[in-house]
C-alpha cells in the first residue's frame, strides 16, 4: 500500500499545501487563501476541505495517509495548541485537534519558522545535518533551532526567536516585539534599510543608494558594484548579525546556520560580511560551525509539515 503526507504551511494571505511521499518527494503543491474573517474560523475547515478534495483526484484513501503536518505563525506547544497567532485572528486553540477531528488521521502542528527549519534540513539546504539553526532574513528575523534532528520548540512553543536578542543598549526605536535593540531592528530587510538610511543621513560621500528607492536589494547590489558607503553599510550589518549568531552558536552549538529569507537572496556576499564578527564574538568552542543558503525558499514549510509526521 502505498502511503502519502501533507504539509500545510498557514500564512497570512495564502495557505501552501503539499502532498508528499514518505521519502520527501513533493507529488503535488497548491494553494488556498486564508479566509481571516470570523476570528480565522474558516482557516481549518478550509484546509481540510482542500485535502479531502486533493485526496479524491488522487484517489488516496485515509489509511493511505500517514497524518498532516500544519506549520502556523506564532507560538505552538507539542499538543498542537496555538497560544496565539494574531495574523490569522486564531487566539488560544488546539488546532491538530480540530484539523485531525475533521480528516481523521493523525495531524502534527508548529510553528512556520520552527517547521521551516525542519524543512531544510530534512531536503534543503541543511541536508546531512542533524544539529542546525535556520536563520530567516526577511521584513522580521526569525529562526529555528534543530537539535538531534528535533525542533526545539521550548516550553511554551517561542524557542528559536533568535531575532529578539538583545544587542543594543542605546537604541531608541521600538521593536514589533515592544522591546528595544533586537536583533531583528538591524539584520532584517527593514534593518538594512535604517542602517543605510543613517549612514545617507550622516554621509555626504557619493552613493548609488543616493539615486534610486533604498531597499534591501539595493544595498547588496551596490555592495557587490563596490560603494564605499554601501559596503560600509554591510559592515554594520554583518557585525549584528555576525554578533546575534555567535550569542546563538554559544548557547546550542550547531553544526550549520542556514540562512534564507529575502535578504539572503543576496547570497554568499551576505556571509562574507557577517562571518568575520562571527568569528569575533563566538566562544572558540562552537567556532567551527558552517554556514550555508536555504535552497527550499517558499516550499520549506510545506517540507517540513510533511517532516513533523514523520517525527
Amino acid at each position: 500500500m502505498k502511503k502519502y503526507l501533507f504539509g500545510v504551511d498557514v500564512g497570512g494571505t495564502t495557505v501552501k499545501l503539499g502532498l508528499f511521499n514518505p521519502e520527501g518527494e513533493v507529488l503535488e503543491k497548491w494553494e488556498i487563501v486564508t479566509r481571516k474573517e470570523d476570528a480565522g474560523n474558516h482557516i481549518i475547515p478550509d484546509i481540510a476541505d482542500s485535502i479531502k478534495a486533493k485526496m479524491a483526484d488522487h484517489a488516496i484513501a485515509t489509511d493511505e495517509v500517514i497524518g498532516v503536518g500544519i506549520g502556523v505563525p506564532g507560538p505552538v506547544t507539542s499538543d498542537g495548541t496555538v497560544l496565539l497567532a494574531a495574523n490569522l485572528g486564531w487566539g488560544k486553540r488546539n488546532i491538530s485537534k480540530e484539523l485531525s477531528d475533521i480528516l481523521k488521521v493523525n495531524v502534527m502542528a508548529g510553528n512556520d519558522a520552527n517547521v521551516a527549519a525542519l524543512g531544510e534540513m530534512w531536503r534543503g539546504g541543511g541536508r546531512g545535518y542533524k544539529d542546525m539553526v535556520a536563520v530567516t532574513l526577511g521584513t522580521g528575523v526569525g529562526g529555528g533551532i534543530i537539535i538531534g534532528g528535533k525542533i526545539v520548540c521550548g516550553a511554551t512553543g517561542a524557542g528559536g526567536e533568535i531575532g529578539h536578542i538583545h544587542l543594543e543598549d542605546a537604541e531608541t526605536d521600538t521593536c514589533g516585539c515592544g522591546r528595544k535593540g533586537c536583533l531583528e531592528q538591524y539584520a532584517s530587510a527593514t534593518g538594512v534599510v535604517r542602517i543605510a538610511n543613517k549612514k545617507l543621513a550622516a554621509d555626504s560621500k557619493a552613493s548609488a543608494l543616493r539615486n534610486e528607492e533604498v531597499s534591501a536589494k539595493a544595498v547588496w547590489d551596490a555592495v557587490k558594484e563596490g560603494d564605499e558607503l554601501a559596503i560600509e553599510v554591510a559592515n554594520v550589518y554583518g557585525e549584528y548579525l555576525g554578533k546575534g549568531l555567535a550569542a546563538v552558536a554559544n548557547v546550542v552549538n550547531p553544526e550549520i546556520f542556514v540562512i534564507g529569507g529575502g535578504v539572503s537572496r543576496a547570497g554568499d556576499i551576505l556571509i562574507e560580511y557577517m562571518k568575520p564578527h562571527f568569528e569575533k564574538y563566538v566562544f572558540p568552542g562552537a567556532a567551527s560551525c558552517k554556514f550555508g543558503l536555504a535552497t527550499l525558499g517558499n516550499d520549506a514549510g510545506i517540507y517540513g509539515a510533511a517532516k513533523l509526521v514523520l517525527d
